[in-house]
């Protein structure tokens, strides 16, 4: 995710002028069908909490038959007291008292807030909250409930936003290496985002801390669904269509492999900036200033890549297919990348150390090289990188980033290490040794909700330990805040986490899954871990303070578009959603789209990660055998 330079933009200032003239709503979405509908300009002034004395937010997409179902009432009058009505399909099944919740007034002063707990309604349809309060009635935004609601619902259209992110330009068969004579075929793969034609297994390396795993981690998920999540997809009518995806990122990742066993990061022009010449490169800052730094670390993506392409190798043997290569040269590739890295990997990182991210990274490689040959070499690895990933955390369950008191935090893959070590689980025979991990991941989540419940927090969202940046490092009072930073060491970078949000989901559920967690109050987890991965998709699905469904054609409104800064928006994508407040350092406050101007990327523009992940968190929410 990277900033328009402004000559990006001045070729539509007055196409969105116009715009902005003709309309200062966000557009209203259903759940759309078409890649037509999907790309019609339309921008929108800023937007701003809404100024509804009562406000009822709810999923607006779907919710579990047998899982959590919560609204949060949001309240700016005097009355103290109130009421509810749940309906279904139309009709009343059930009232009852509002619930006051702790007061909170980092994001809207003044006001109160309510909650309105409906798990226990366990019949499929349509459903809508109403409440009263004194005079004051508001209805909230409609909801399906069923089984495997969000995959059901979305999946489809989740998955048709890689096809719709496709690149295709023939002139990246053969892109210059910056400063070196020679030029590679790095055709194929996604376009980052909405407003990013450029190809990234991650970007951010010269923070060190901040490496986001991109088209890689996408490669991954489409890999791991297509194989071991078959009788899902197949059970939607959606697995050839999910294979088809995975070959097309297997196939990418090969072609990104250089000769001598390294991946390349970045196919970068500056985010289209006339006159930039596209290539193989780094780069660093805001201003996307070119760099030797295209070789991948394994948290540069390489170790994604790795697990993708052995994922990829084992499809291909279950399915009979393949893409334009087969399934023996995609597990030549991830065998010869993990070699590679095994001995150089240190030498790729912007500051020569590995960090907690080639540890987590590493270890999904790993694992996923097990599992595709049964190497016990791998499995040697993986212990050893699994062994390092636990000695970084800490009595409370947080992670440390570095070899000293640096927190670990992200802003995109916050769950991925007990993601990791829930895989490693998989394939560990020593019980010692499962246990350890066991005992890490459990550490993890019960540190995922103690920090989130630590402070009154009405919509449940996962909160971060964080610190500030002095001198370009983080250094200083470790702090704890809801959204990311926006002084940290990337110097300009900072944006919505709705993919943040999704991998902490998928890791409470898959890492409790793992501890035996067995409760009744949905997916197979005790209350406080169901209501916690619950409440991270619910608030990207609507249910947060603008009442906006980030998952584009979905719910009652949707992020506008913003052409000039954000690019086109396609069904299936997610918007980078809700920040702390512009110009706090902390991230205190919140703030979404508060343009118009050159910024609005950091909330409305479309990510690949962000479907990534919520395809990987609904995957894992969602049973086989139920359609």
């Amino acid at each position: 995710m990277t900033p328009l330079p402004h000559s990006r933009k001045t070729g539509l200032q007055l196409l969105a002028a116009l715009a902005m003239a003709l309309s200062s709503l966000p557009q209203m979405a259903v759940a759309a069908s078409t890649d037509e509908s999907a790309t019609k300009p339309k921008t929108t002034v800023s937007v701003s909490l809404p100024k509804q004395p009562l406000l009822v937010q709810i999923n607006q997409v779907a919710l579990e038959r047998q899982g959590p179902k919560r609204a949060v009432v949001e309240y700016a009058g005097k009355a103290g007291q109130g009421g509810y009505t749940v309906l279904r399909d139309g009709k009343p099944i059930k009232h009852g008292d509002l619930r006051p919740l702790p007061p909170f007034a980092e994001w809207a002063p003044g006001k109160r807030y309510f909650s309105v707990d409906f798990s226990d309604v366990e019949q499929a349809g349509q459903y809508q909250v109403e409440v009263q309060i004194g005079k004051q009635r508001a209805l909230s935004a409609p909801v399906t409930v069923r089984d495997n609601a969000v995959f059901a619902t979305t999946g489809a259209q989740l998955l048709g936003y890689f096809k719709r992110s496709r690149h295709t330009d023939e002139a990246d068969r053969d892109v210059p290496i910056f400063q070196t004579s020679r030029k590679a075929n790095v055709w194929g793969g996604w376009q980052d985002a909405g407003g990013d034609k450029g190809k990234y297994l991650s970007h951010l390396g010269y923070a060190n801390y901040f490496n986001p795993q991109q088209a890689s981690m996408a490669a991954w998920v489409l890999a791991y669904g297509a194989h071991a999540r078959k009788a899902l997809f197949t059970a939607h009518g959606l697995q050839t269509q999910v294979e088809d995806e995975a070959f097309w990122g297997a196939d990418y990742l090969h072609r990104t492999l250089d000769a001598e066993g390294y991946f390349y990061t970045t196919v970068f022009d500056q985010w289209g900036t006339p006159g930039a010449e596209r290539m193989v490169t780094g780069y660093e800052g805001a201003a996307g200033t070119y760099t030797t730094l295209y070789r991948s670390a394994f948290r540069a993506g390489g170790g994604m890549a790795i697990a993708a392409l052995a994922r990829a190798s084992m499809l291909a043997r279950q399915s009979g297919r393949h893409g334009e290569f087969d399934g023996a040269q995609y597990l030549a590739d991830a065998e010869r990348g993990y070699a590679h890295l095994r001995k150089f990997n240190a030498q790729y990182g912007a500051d020569g150390k590995e960090n907690i991210i080639d540890d987590y990274t590493a270890l999904m490689a790993l694992v996923e090289l097990h599992n595709a040959s049964g190497q016990s070499r791998y499995l040697d690895d993986a212990r050893e990188r699994a062994a390092s990933l636990i000695a970084r955390q800490q009595a409370d369950g947080g992670f440390i980033s570095d070899g000293g008191s640096r927190p670990y935090y992200h802003a995109a893959e916050a769950g991925l290490p007990v993601i990791s070590l829930s895989a490693y689980v998989d394939i560990e025979p020593e019980q010692g040794r499962r246990q350890r991990s066991l005992d890490a991941i459990g550490l993890a989540l019960g540190h995922e909700l103690s920090i989130t419940n630590a402070v009154a927090n009405p919509y449940g969202y996962a909160r971060q330990r964080f610190q500030l940046t002095q001198d370009g490092k983080a250094a200083g009072e470790v702090l704890e805040g809801f959204f990311i930073p926006h002084r940290n060491e990337t110097g300009y970078w900072w944006q919505g986490e709705s993919a943040r949000l999704a991998s902490l989901s998928a890791a409470m559920v898959i890492g409790g899954r793992k501890l035996a967690d067995h409760g009744a109050a949905g997916y197979g987890l005790s209350a406080d871990r169901a209501g916690y991965a619950q409440n991270q998709l619910d608030w990207t699905l609507g249910r947060n303070p603008y009442g906006i469904c980030m998952l584009y054609g979905f719910g009652k409104k949707n992020p506008p578009t913003v052409l000039e800064s954000a690019g086109e928006m396609f069904v299936g994508g997610i918007s980078n959603g809700i920040t702390g407040a512009v110009g706090s350092d902390t991230g205190a406050g919140i703030s979404f789209a508060p343009g118009p101007d050159s910024e609005q990327w950091r909330w409305v523009e479309q990510w690949i990660p962000h479907t990534t992940w919520m395809l990987f968190a609904v995957m894992a929410m969602t049973a086989d055998e139920a359609r």
